[in-house]
């Protein structure tokens, strides 16, 4: 049978889960996460993206055509264009300015995670890199998701209501759908050898960003 994005996410099934529905996500949701968690996430978040930015540049000079280095052109754009843009406004909101975002030092969750997902890339194929970097992409696509169905939800006067909307946003679900595609197209090819390795992979940073959220909660203690 043939293996899919779905396939790697039954298989992680566990770990997708808890970060899905982190207890931080859920403070989220439910507008009930201390601010100093979400203030200390925005600040390290911002690091964690202009590591994945250069992932994805390392994703453009792995590809082996046009067709994978304009995908991975167009995730590269979409988080230098557009979620770094938008954190950054989002985080001058929480009176975080720029200068402060740049000078931060990072944390031990931020070094594991962004490290781990670079030497991916650098040791790895192009496949490998995107599974790396598809619980983050296709995630918070999820996530966002995730948020908008449930019961708890709290729509009105939830200060992390603009977070929300940045990751429901149509550009941002529309390239979330895209890497969905293209890791279905090639994880249908693969061995179950080669499968394995992949979910191996899946499965350690989906893990990596469930501690990204526990980093948050445990900075409000």
């Amino acid at each position: 049978m043939a293996q899919n994005f779905d396939s790697l996410k039954q298989a992680c099934r566990d770990q997708w889960q808890a970060y899905i529905q982190h207890p931080f996500v859920a403070g989220v949701s439910e507008a009930t996460l201390p601010a100093a968690a979400f203030r200390h996430y925005l600040q390290q978040d911002y690091l964690f993206l202009v590591h994945f930015a250069r992932a994805w540049g390392l994703a453009v000079y792995k590809s082996r055509d046009m067709s994978e280095l304009r995908h991975s052109l167009d995730n590269l754009k979409t988080i230098v264009d557009t979620e770094m843009d938008l954190h950054v406004d989002y985080c001058r909101a929480w009176g975080i300015d720029q200068e402060e975002l740049q000078n931060l030092p990072e944390a031990q969750e931020t070094l594991a995670y962004t490290r781990f997902v670079l030497d991916c890339g650098h040791r790895g194929e192009l496949l490998d890199l995107h599974v790396a970097l598809a619980p983050c992409l296709i995630g918070y696509a999820e996530i966002a998701d995730w948020i908008s169905t449930r019961s708890q939800t709290v729509s009105v006067d939830n200060p992390y209501q603009a977070w929300i909307d940045m990751y429901r946003d149509e550009e941002y679900q529309q390239a979330a759908h895209r890497e969905h595609l293209w890791l279905d197209e090639r994880l249908a090819e693969l061995s179950p050898q080669r499968f394995a390795q992949l979910t191996t992979t899946f499965r350690d940073a989906t893990r990596l960003e469930a501690a990204f959220w526990q980093m948050g909660l445990d900075a409000a203690r």
